[in-house]
């Protein structure tokens, strides 16, 4: 089976996570890391306030229906060093996010190892991390709007590089 690994940086929304978590269980993602400013689970030796780390968890609970418990996940300061360490690790760094150069994602054949980073809600993925990343993968938008919820977005590509086979 294909390994996914699912990068979540500068994610404004402890709901979205929360989402994201779930989607994330019920697509078998080996990983999700948390970068920058994105809102994670109370962790073991938490260094963030109690009232916020408690915050954060509960939001995060109410739409996740407790996949942070099921989900292998990790927070992680520093999204360049991890994005290195998978590419180390064999792995393809697709960033979710529309970009000239961006491959579309009916047209994105998956590798055995993919690691999907998605971005901000309202400013996407940095241009710096877009830069690292191996490829951008772009999803059309047919209505008046210029782009899908994260949470929404994340989900439809993960299904593809879940499903998808280059025999199809």
């Amino acid at each position: 089976m294909r390994e996914l690994v699912l990068i979540l940086d500068n994610i404004r929304s402890a709901y979205n996570v929360g989402a994201l978590l779930r989607t994330a269980d019920g697509l078998a993602v080996s990983k999700v890391y948390m970068t920058g400013y994105t809102p994670y689970p109370k962790e073991k030796n938490d260094t963030r306030l109690p009232h916020i780390s408690r915050k954060q968890t509960l939001q995060i609970d109410k739409t996740s229906l407790g996949a942070s418990q099921s989900v292998n996940w990790k927070h992680e300061t520093d999204i360049n060093a991890l994005i290195k360490k998978l590419k180390e690790d064999g792995y393809m760094v697709a960033t979710l996010e529309q970009d000239q150069k961006a491959t579309l994602l009916g047209e994105f054949t998956p590798p055995d190892k993919l690691a999907l980073i998605a971005g901000n809600e309202v400013e996407g993925v940095a241009r710096e991390v877009i830069d690292e990343s191996d490829i951008a993968i772009e999803i059309p938008m047919l209505g008046k709007k210029e782009s899908f919820n994260v949470a929404v977005a994340t989900a439809m590509a993960l299904y593809h590089c879940r499903f998808f086979s280059s025999t199809d």
